[in-house]
């Protein structure tokens, strides 16, 4: 049903309760169908974190099934979809959190905004998405924020003691400062997207566009760039000159979003030395993009 290489995925981020899981993920995907009157059709290729397939609901319509095991960051995908409620985003069918399950509206066509072959075509499309998809920090809410999720570096820190392992401690500090400065100028936050890149926006009919896989978090609206500034991975670093894409991309998202455009890229430096901690995190040991990225915004950070 899912692929060795998904199945070693979600063991070597969740261990035995991954196994466990996986061991349930037919019954998960029964349990599903019969509660919502679901057709699940075969999963989507190149899984990562959780089952994805395209389902139909008995009354003909579309829609996409989605399981994981049960973690706060799926909880906070879930949430960030129900505020959202479909406005730039797919909608949010149903949710089952004690199953880890929930049910979306399959847009078609459905191609991703990495399909473009001009970059300052699929940035302009992108900008105001980013600019327009950010709400107000709900009430009583358990988002977590961008803060929260820079606790990464300390935890890199410990992991690795005095040795500095794949990811140069001068990025590392350097990533630090800026989120420091960058958190103390924030006027205000938002609930962000948090995973805002080219494969997350597709197509919907002819000319709309809506986002997908939302982690939900809160902080500075100026964030929301910084996925998309390094990605889509690996063909930015593919570009005949990623720098001079870098540029063009913030001086477009700059100019949308009526920030300035040095604070973009330091948010761009500061979310890849993030993921690259994370990536570490979850047991990844080649981080050869993230240091392509961080070659690029570290001089353009200077």
């Amino acid at each position: 049903m899912v692929s060795t290489e998904f199945k070693q995925q979600i063991v070597a981020v969740w261990k035995e309760e991954g196994r466990a899981w996986l061991k349930q993920l037919p019954a998960l995907i029964h349990q599903c169908a019969e509660r919502w009157n679901l057709s699940v059709q075969a999963p989507m290729e190149n899984l990562s974190y959780n089952f994805v397939a395209r389902a139909v609901q008995d009354d003909g319509t579309p829609a996409i099934l989605k399981i994981g095991v049960p973690n706060p960051e799926l909880a906070t995908e879930i949430e960030a979809l129900r505020h959202y409620q479909g406005r730039h985003a797919v909608k949010l069918l149903a949710a089952d959190l004690s199953l880890g399950a929930f049910l979306i509206e399959r847009v078609r066509p459905g191609q991703t905004l990495s399909t473009l072959t001009d970059d300052e075509t699929a940035t302009r499309i992108a900008a105001p998405l980013i600019r327009d998809l950010p709400i107000p920090e709900p009430a009583n809410h358990a988002f977590p924020t961008v803060k929260d999720w820079t606790r990464a570096f300390a935890g890199y820190r410990t992991q690795f003691g005095s040795n500095s392992g794949p990811l140069p401690f001068r990025l590392l500090g350097k990533a630090e400062r800026l989120f420091q400065e960058l958190h103390a100028s924030t006027k205000e936050q938002k609930l962000l997207h948090g995973d805002l890149h080219h494969e997350n926006i597709l197509l919907s009919g002819k000319n709309e566009w809506r986002v997908i896989d939302p982690k939900g978090v809160i902080g500075d609206p100026a964030y929301e760039t910084a996925r998309f500034q390094h990605n889509p991975m690996p063909q930015f670093l593919t570009m005949t000159n990623p720098a001079t894409v870098a540029i063009q991309r913030s001086e477009i998202l700059a100019e949308t979003l009526g920030v300035n455009r040095a604070r973009l890229l330091a948010w761009a430096f500061v979310d890849v030395v993030l993921a690259a901690c994370w990536w570490v995190e979850d047991g990844g040991e080649d981080l050869s993009y993230s240091l392509g990225c961080l070659e690029i915004f570290d001089r353009l950070t200077d």
